[in-house]
């Protein structure tokens, strides 16, 4: 990999992580959200853009488009080559926020259905 492409790469790397972040971030506030009965417009929109990222998830076979992108820069294969994560959580990121973002959601319906 030369200058340039690894420059790429990280890149790449730190605009996946920031986006990771947000909407873990938001995943989290959902979960907040059906614990603590504080549900707000937000707590809608946060679910909203969840339902968004699936869907591109989804249209891009369970990868993240970026994960494609830095595809381009880099041979290295683990868990973690396109973000800024453990290795460990990188890999089972789907199925931990996946069930924390189903968590949330039940309960904030949950809530709704009962005050």
């Amino acid at each position: 990999m030369n200058l340039t492409e690894n420059k790429k790469l990280i890149a790449v790397k730190l605009l996946h992580t920031a986006i990771w972040a947000i909407l873990a971030g938001l995943v989290l506030y959902i979960l907040y959200a059906g614990i603590s009965g504080h549900i707000t417009p937000v707590v809608y929109f946060a679910i909203g853009a969840i339902v968004i990222e699936t869907a591109i998830l989804v249209g891009f076979g369970w990868r993240c488009p970026l994960t494609l992108v830095a595809q381009k820069y880099t041979a290295a294969d683990s868990p973690n080559f396109d973000i800024y994560l453990p290795a460990w959580l990188a890999k089972h990121n789907k199925t931990i926020f996946s069930i924390l973002f189903v968590t949330g959601v039940a309960l904030v319906v949950w809530r709704l259905l009962n005050n």
